[in-house]
C-alpha cells in the first residue's frame, strides 16, 4: 500500500474527514496519512483505541514515535494521559492498549536503526519558552539530534509564523488552527512539507498549539516518486 508516498510534494490531510479503517486488532481503528507497505509499514497514522482494547505484544524494529491526542495510553512502562509524548527506539518491545479508550498520533519505521534513546515526557506539564527570533511563537522542546528537531509550538491568536522547513517538516494541529498556503488547519490537520519547502503560517483567531517534526526528511531518498527506505 502507498499512500501520500511521493515526499517530494506538499500534503495537507485533515483528520476529522478522513475515514476510520479498522485494523487486524479487534477495538483499534485507523486514519492513514501517510503510508509505504501493508501491516508493517513505514507510517504516519491517527490510531483511535475503544476502551479496554489490546495490542498484542510486538517489537518495534524501526521505532515508534508518538504522542498522546485524547484519554489515556497504557502499557507496561506506566499510563500515558494525553500530552504525552513517547519515544520507542528500534527494538524496543511493548503491549500497548488502553482502558478507557485512547487517540493517538503515531509514526513507524522512521528511525536510525542504531538509535537505542527512550524519550517519555508530558508536555502539558513542560515550561514553553518565547522564541525571541519569532514574535508571539513559543517552543516546548521534545526531541532533537542530528537528524530531526521535534517540538511543541504555541501560536498567538493571529500570528504570522515561518516554520524552518529546508529540510522538510510535519505539522500536526494540537489545539485552535492556522491557515498556510491557502489551507485552514484544525485540530488533527497534518501537514507534510518537502524538502525545499516554505511554511508561512497564520494562526486564527484562537491562536494555534502544534506539534512540529522538521529535518528529518533529509534521509529519504525518492526515485520515480516513491520512497525508498534508508531505515
Amino acid at each position: 500500500m502507498e499512500l501520500n508516498a511521493d515526499f517530494s510534494k506538499r500534503v495537507v490531510v485533515h483528520g476529522d474527514e478522513t475515514e476510520w479503517l479498522t485494523s487486524p486488532i479487534q477495538g483499534i481503528s485507523r486514519r492513514m496519512l501517510d503510508r509505504i507497505g501493508d501491516e508493517v509499514a513505514r507510517a504516519t497514522t491517527i490510531v483511535r483505541y475503544d476502551e479496554k482494547s489490546q495490542f498484542s505484544p510486538h517489537v518495534h524494529t524501526g521505532g515508534e514515535e508518538f504522542i498522546v491526542l485524547e484519554g489515556v495510553f497504557q502499557d507496561e512502562h506506566g499510563d500515558f494521559p494525553i500530552g504525552s509524548y513517547i519515544r520507542n527506539p528500534p527494538e524496543s518491545s511493548h503491549t500497548p492498549g488502553s482502558e478507557a479508550g485512547c487517540v493517538i498520533f503515531v509514526k513507524l519505521w522512521q528511525f536510525d536503526p542504531s538509535d537505542r534513546t527512550h524519550v517519555r515526557l508530558q508536555f502539558d506539564k513542560m515550561e514553553a519558552l518565547a522564541d525571541p527570533d519569532r514574535p508571539g511563537v513559543s517552543v516546548t522542546p521534545l526531541y532533537k539530534d542530528e537528524r530531526e528537531n521535534v517540538r511543541i509550538e504555541t501560536w498567538d491568536a493571529g500570528a504570522e509564523v515561518d516554520v524552518a522547513s529546508e529540510n522538510g517538516a510535519e505539522i500536526l494541529v494540537l489545539e485552535g488552527g492556522f491557515e498556510e498556503s491557502g489551507d485552514r488547519l484544525r485540530p488533527q490537520s497534518w501537514l507534510r512539507s518537502p524538502i525545499g519547502g516554505r511554511v508561512h503560517a497564520k494562526a486564527g483567531p484562537s491562536g494555534a498549539r502544534v506539534w512540529i517534526k522538521s529535518g528529518h526528511l533529509r534521509f529519504c531518498r525518492t526515485a520515480e516518486g516513491r520512497l525508498k527506505r534508508t531505515i
